[in-house]
């Protein structure tokens, strides 16, 4: 079926504020222009305020796309392609998956303090011990190599220093030699946290104050959570194709 003049036009809109376009949105083109139409308008916000650079912006796609929670291979395709076309490196994207990586970390963020809720409950703890010299100086590495401390982190370091001396390490490697400016950094951490299929406040308000530390503005971080709101559209691109190849099938019966 060819397109319409009018939806020739919101193709050839969807293609200037978006700079992409395939199969996927033909479908979507096909079956219902209005909810197309009105996906553009929400997706091309931050496009159209551009707090942050096309690249940067791309990352932060790559980010939610790329997360544990989520792991939409098409988005993380088209805008790892985005991003080289807007002059990234692989390096920077490639620090960008090691930021995403570290997500995992927060089955210990949620669940020690609920085990230490239940030990107490249980009358098997009364309070935090003291730190031995060996946790103590992990968590001067973990601040100097982090740039921060936290305090959801000391019952971590309290109960299994053996974990959290390996995660120490494993978040750092971006830190101590990556690329992107601190504030990019964070911008990673807030968009998988934001992301409706993560959802993390504690990690998320961190990492805004830790951008805000670094330079960051709230138009910036608004524009991060901006991109990470359209992840609901995935809905569409993923199940579109398949109405489609199941209608042109009753049809071809």
């Amino acid at each position: 079926m060819s397109l319409t003049a009018e939806q020739e036009q919101l193709k050839a809109a969807f293609v200037d504020v978006r700079g992409t376009w395939g199969p996927i949105w033909e479908s979507i083109l096909k079956l219902d222009p209005d909810f197309l139409a009105a996906y553009l308008k929400f997706s091309a916000v931050p496009w159209r305020k551009n707090h942050l650079d096309a690249k940067t912006k791309e990352l932060i796609y790559i980010a939610v796309d790329a997360a544990a929670t989520h792991l939409y291979e098409p988005g993380i395709r088209q805008h790892i392609r985005a991003a080289l076309s807007h002059g990234a490196t692989a390096q920077e994207i490639m620090e960008v998956i090691e930021l995403t990586s570290t997500l995992g970390i927060h089955a210990m963020n949620i669940g020690v303090p609920l085990l230490v809720e239940v030990l107490e409950e249980a009358g098997l703890r009364t309070g935090p011990a003291e730190l031995t010299e060996h946790q103590e100086r992990l968590k001067a590495e973990f601040t100097a190599n982090r740039g921060y401390w936290h305090e959801f982190w000391n019952e971590m370091l309290e109960l299994d220093p053996e974990l959290f001396e390996a995660y120490t390490e494993f978040s750092s490697v971006p830190w101590r030699k990556g690329v992107l400016e601190p504030k990019v950094k964070e911008f990673v951490y807030i968009a998988f946290d934001a992301a409706a299929t993560h959802l993390y406040v504690p990690g998320l308000k961190l990492h805004m104050k830790n951008a805000v530390g670094y330079g960051a503005t709230a138009g910036e971080i608004l524009e991060v959570m901006e991109i990470a709101s359209v992840l609901g559209i995935h809905a569409a691109t993923t199940a579109v194709p398949i109405l489609s190849e199941e209608l042109a099938a009753k049809g071809a019966e």
